[in-house]
C-alpha cells in the first residue's frame, strides 16, 4: 500500500556515516590490544596497513601482533618489508627481528640481526636490552659475539654528559656540548633531539624547531622528533601542521617504554588528555621499573583534565606517598578540596608547581634559602628560562628577583641574553644589571638599550661619574650587605640607583664620608620611604649603630640632591587605596 503522505520517499535515514580509514582500523586494534584479543588486533592491523601501505608504522605495528600470537617468521618478513622498502632508517627493526629469530631458536640469525642493530643505529634505545640478549646468545652459541662498533655509542660520553647537564637545568652549558657534538656527528639523532629541547627550555623556539626539523628530514619516522615537533607546533600556533603530527601520533603504538612514556606525556601537553590517560593507565599495568611519582602525577592529571576526579585523587595520594618531600601531590590535592567551581579548568602536566606558586614561594622567603628542587629540576629552571622571554612584565620582573638569588652560571647566561635582546623593556634589563653586578661579574657587560648596543661597566657607574672611588663602593656594598633578605632584587636595585643619582648630582663636590655605616643607614631609610615601608630613623640608627643625628644629616643631604620628598609626594598622590597607581 502507498504512502499518502508526499514527504516519505524523501526522508532521509538516520544513520551517521563512519569514515573507514586506517585512523579508524588502528584505534581499533589498540582496544583490542588492550583487552588482550590478540585476534582482532591483528585483522585490525592488517586493515590498516592497507589502507595506508607506505605508512611503516602500521606494518610494524602489524609485526608485533605477529610476533606476540608466535607468527615469528610472518613477522620478520613484514619488518624486512619496512627496511628494503618503506624507510631503511627504521633501524629498530633488526632488533624486533633479533627478538624474533631467538624464539625461533635461529640463533645465528638473531645474532646477526643484533649485529646489525648495534652497529647501524644511531639512537640505541634498545642499547641494554640488546647487551642482554647477546649475553644470552653467547651463551647458546658457546662463544662470544664480536661487534666491530656501536654506533649508538660514538660521542656517548659528551651525550651522556649533556643529557646530566639538562637533567640539572644548565641549559646553557649543554647547548654548547650539543652543538659540537652535532657538528661532529650530524646523524647522531638522538644528540640533535636532545639540542632542540636545551633550545627549547630556554625559550629560543625557532631555533629548536630548526633543529627538530633536521632530525626528521634525516629520519622522518622519529619519534621523539615528532612528538617534539608537535609541541613546538603548538606553541607556535601551527594548527594545520599540529593536526598532520597528531593524525600520525594517534595511529602509531610504541614497543618500547620509553617511547611509550613519551608518547604519553606529549599527547598530554598537546591537550589529548583521553589518549593521554589511556597510555599512562598502560604505564602502571605494564610500566616494570617506571613505577616513579612522577608517572602517578602524570596520569592523575590526565584523570583530572578528564573529568575522573576520584581516580587522580587517588592517583595523587599514591604519589603523595612514594615521594612524601616534594609538595606537589599536597598541593593538587587541596585544590580538589575546593568547590568545583572554584577548582583549575586544566593542569599542567609537569611534575613541579605552577611558576606563580614556586615565584611566590621563592620570593617572600625571607631567609632567602633556595629550595633544591628550584635548582636542580630542569622543568621548573626551563619554566624559569621561558618566562624571562615570554612572560607578562610583572612574571619577567619576578623571575628576574628569583634568578638574584639562584645566581649560577646559567643565570648568568641567560640575563646575559636578556640584555641583548631588543624587545625587552629597558625598565626590566636595568634590574637584570643590578642582578649580574649583584653576581660579582668582574667583565663588562654588553647590553641593548634605548634600542642601541652599549657596553656597561660591571660597577654602577654612571655617564656623569668619571671615577668611582673605594668608599663609595664600600658605602653601596654596607647597606646591600645589611638589607640582604630583607629587601626583595628590585628594592636592592633602586637603593643602588639612588647612590648614583646622589653622587651623580654632587659630583665633583660629593660630602665627605668619614663614617660609612651613616650613609648606608640613610640609603637604607629612603629606600624604604620610597616603598612604603615603615622605618624611622631610630630604627635604621640601631641597625647600623650610629646615631639618629648621623642618619637624619645624612638623609637629608640625599634629599636636598635627589629632591626625593618632591618625588614621592608626587607618585603617592597617583597611589589609589588599593595599592595601585592609576595611569
Amino acid at each position: 500500500m502507498k504512502s499518502n503522505n508526499p514527504a516519505a520517499g524523501t526522508r532521509k535515514p538516520n544513520i551517521i556515516p563512519i569514515a573507514m580509514d586506517a585512523t579508524f582500523f588502528y584505534e581499533r586494534a589498540v582496544q583490542s590490544m588492550d583487552r588482550h584479543r590478540y585476534d582482532r588486533a591483528l585483522k585490525y592491523f592488517r586493515r590498516a596497513a592497507e589502507y595506508e601501505p607506505e605508512n611503516p608504522v602500521n606494518h610494524c605495528n602489524l609485526a608485533g601482533v605477529l610476533s606476540e600470537l608466535g607468527d615469528y617468521g610472518e613477522s620478520n618478513r613484514i619488518l624486512q618489508h619496512v627496511l628494503d622498502h618503506l624507510d631503511s632508517t627504521m633501524t629498530e627493526c633488526y632488533f624486533y627481528m633479533a627478538n624474533n629469530y631467538a624464539n625461533m631458536d635461529d640463533f645465528e640469525s638473531a645474532e646477526k640481526a643484533l649485529i646489525r642493530y648495534l652497529e647501524q643505529d644511531p639512537d640505541g634505545h634498545y642499547l641494554d636490552e640488546a647487551q642482554e640478549m647477546m649475553d644470552f646468545l653467547s651463551q647458546e652459541l658457546e662463544r662470544p659475539i664480536t661487534v666491530a662498533t656501536i654506533k649508538c655509542r660514538e660521542g656517548l660520553f659528551e651525550h651522556d654528559r649533556a643529557r646530566a647537564l639538562l637533567e640539572e637545568g644548565k641549559f646553557a652549558e649543554a647547548v654548547r656540548v650539543l652543538e659540537k657534538l652535532v657538528k661532529s656527528r650530524p646523524e647522531f639523532l638522538a644528540a640533535r633531539n636532545n639540542l632542540a629541547l636545551a633550545y627549547y627550555y630556554m625559550g629560543q623556539f625557532e631555533k629548536a624547531a630548526t633543529t627538530i626539523q633536521d632530525v626528521l628530514d634525516i629520519e622522518p619516522g622519529n619519534l621523539h622528533g615528532l612528538c617534539n615537533l608537535a609541541i613546538f607546533c603548538q606553541h607556535a600556533g601551527d594548527r594545520e601542521r599540529l593536526e598532520s603530527l597528531l593524525g600520525l601520533l594517534r595511529k602509531t603504538l610504541p614497543f618500547h617504554q620509553e617511547h611509550l612514556f613519551k608518547m604519553a606525556t606529549t599527547m598530554g601537553i598537546l591537550g589529548e588528555h583521553e589518549a593521554a590517560y589511556g597510555l599512562f593507565r598502560r604505564l602502571l599495568r605494564h610500566g616494570g621499573g617506571r613505577q616513579e611519582p612522577c608517572l602517578y602525577h602524570y596520569a592523575a592529571v590526565a584523570a583530572y583534565n578528564t573529568g575522573r576526579t576520584d581516580e587522580a585523587r587517588r592517583l595523587w595520594a599514591r604519589a603523595g606517598q612514594m615521594d612524601p618531600e616534594a609538595p606537589i601531590a599536597d598541593y593538587y590535592l587541596s585544590k580538589l578540596e575546593l568547590p568545583e567551581e572554584e577548582r583549575p579548568d586544566k593542569v599542567s602536566y609537569h611534575y613541579h608547581l605552577p611558576l606563580e606558586e614556586q615565584l611566590k614561594k621563592l620570593v617572600s622567603d625571607p631567609s632567602g634559602a633556595i629550595p633544591e628542587q628550584l635548582r636542580r629540576d630542569p622543568l621548573v629552571r626551563s619554566s624559569f628560562f621561558w618566562a624571562l622571554r615570554h612572560g607578562d612584565p610583572g612574571t619577567k620582573l619576578q623571575v628576574i628577583q628569583a634568578f638574584g638569588l639562584i645566581a649560577d652560571q646559567e643565570v648568568e647566561y641567560a640575563l646575559r641574553d636578556f640584555l641583548l635582546d631588543p624587545n625587552q623593556q629597558d625598565e626590566l634589563k636595568k634590574v637584570a644589571l643590578y642582578v649580574l653586578r649583584s653576581m660579582n661579574i668582574s667583565e663588562p657587560l654588553h647590553v641593548v638599550i634605548g634600542g642601541e648596543q652599549v657596553v656597561v661597566r660591571a660597577k654602577p657607574i654612571s655617564s656623569k661619574l668619571p671615577e668611582w672611588r673605594d668608599r663609595w663602593q664600600e658605602i653601596l656594598e654596607l647597606a646591600k650587605s645589611r638589607m640582604d633578605q630583607r629587601y626583595d632584587v628590585v628594592q636592592q636595585h633602586d637603593a643602588e640607583t639612588l647612590w648614583v643619582e646622589f653622587l651623580s648630582r654632587t659630583y665633583p663636590n660629593v660630602p665627605k664620608m668619614v663614617k660609612p655605616d651613616g650613609w648606608a643607614a640613610a640609603l637604607e631609610y629612603w629606600t624604604a620611604k620610597m616603598h612604603r615601608r615603615r622605618l624611622t630613623y631610630h630604627d635604621v640608627a640601631l641597625r647600623y649603630g650610629v646615631s639618629i643625628t648621623t642618619v637624619s644629616r645624612n638623609a637629608k643631604m640625599i634629599d636636598e640632591a635627589c629632591s626625593l620628598r618632591e618625588k614621592m609626594k608626587a607618585l603617592f598622590l597617583r597611589w589609589d587605596g588599593n595599592g595601585q597607581t592609576e595611569e
